[in-house]
């Protein structure tokens, strides 16, 4: 959907932002581009809508050359968001949301309408916000009101500068969650610029690291936190990239262990089924009174919170995360439809990394090393 053909951009000073890039970015995927200020990353991305001019090279969206398109009408069928937002102050949210569509012509209503569908789907009430403007948003609302307006007129590419970047960690990471999920449903061509190395790791079907105006390396955020292509890839994702790791490898069948038996005993060796009280915590929470024995040799309960079960799929990020809430030591994971397939365990999660370790290795050795764009 959008390929870069040697392309360079050079400034009248001499300095060279982006230096003899070839990229292609294919349909419906998200490639963050990743970097420290001044690499070249914004640029690259501002040239494919026009809104800086390569000095050779060609760029091209779903085939065509942007350079024989008009930039406005090019500009009205890209998407744009940006961390500033850019918001008009003096229009409602509604207003803001339909712009696209009413510069393109559509009637009033139909762009209204469109706009509404839009506040929804990034989980705003058009009833309570369309009505109001910017200023008495909070940040994070700003910015889905961004996101709502760049998919208005239905974009098949939509470029992303630092989207999430002027909100709080927290409001961030649901952000972030959001716009994936929203990814996911409406499956559109994206180029996302951002600095920091754990958004374009979360985010990335792929990423490009940039260095200097060049891209030292492009693909999935796996294979790039498994293989660094140079010293100064493996220097800029971080020392702690196996901990990155955890959050593209998914947890499969092959990290589990079995589900646990009930640990009853009926020979009268063992503790009785009474030994295991089901309660409820003062949250709602499950949990079990497991008898532990004190140094006088008499039990004593010990409870541990039963956390609520993952469906297989999930990152081994969010997976440890939820069992290290509990003392268990076990999280139980799930298919589809709830059934549950085994448990995930402390060594479950290490040799889920091995095992996306060696397959990587392999799958390196295979491919003559790891290459950049």
């Amino acid at each position: 959907m959008i390929r870069f053909e040697h392309v360079t951009k050079r400034y009248a000073d001499g300095t060279t932002a982006v230096d003899d890039l070839s990229l292609e970015v294919a349909e419906g995927e998200l490639v963050t581009l990743v970097g420290p200020s001044g690499c070249g990353k914004t640029t690259t991305m501002m040239m494919v809508n026009r809104l800086v001019e390569p000095t050779s090279g060609r760029v091209l969206v779903d085939g065509r050359d942007v350079a024989g398109v008009d930039p406005v009408a090019l500009r009205r069928k890209i998407g744009y968001v940006i961390q500033q937002v850019g918001l008009f102050p003096h229009r409602t949210v509604l207003d803001n949301t339909a712009t696209v569509p009413a510069l393109l012509g559509w009637k009033k209503a139909a762009a209204r309408a469109r706009a509404a569908e839009l506040l929804e789907l990034v989980g705003l009430d058009p009833a309570v916000h369309g009505p109001r403007y910017p200023a008495q948003l909070s940040g994070g609302q700003r910015q889905r009101v961004g996101v709502a307006r760049a998919l208005a007129a239905d974009p098949p590419v939509l470029l992303m500068d630092e989207p999430f970047g002027a909100v709080d960690p927290v409001v961030r990471e649901r952000l972030q969650n959001e716009f994936l999920a929203l990814q996911a449903t409406v499956r559109k061509t994206v180029l996302l610029v951002t600095h920091d190395i754990e958004e374009a790791v979360r985010m990335g079907d792929r990423m490009a690291v940039y260095g200097q105006g060049r891209i030292e390396q492009f693909d999935t955020p796996a294979t790039i936190l498994g293989s660094p292509a140079t010293p100064y890839v493996a220097d800029f994702v971080g020392s702690d990239r196996g901990l990155k790791r955890l959050a593209v490898t998914p947890v499969t069948e092959a990290d589990l262990d079995p589900v646990p038996e009930n640990r009853h005993s009926t020979d009268g060796n063992g503790p009785s089924p009474r030994a295991y009280e089901d309660r409820t915590d003062g949250k709602d929470r499950a949990t079990r009174a497991y008898p532990d024995r004190t140094e006088g040799n008499a039990p004593s309960p010990r409870t541990y919170g039963d956390p609520a079960p993952v469906p297989l799929g999930t990152s081994l990020k969010d997976a440890l995360a939820v069992l290290l809430q509990h003392d268990t030591g076990r999280l139980t994971v799930t298919d589809a439809t709830g059934r549950p397939l085994g448990v995930l365990t402390p060594d479950g999660v290490h040799r889920a990394l091995r095992r996306a370790t060696e397959g990587q290795d392999r799958a390196t050795d295979g491919q003559g090393g790891a290459t950049s764009a």
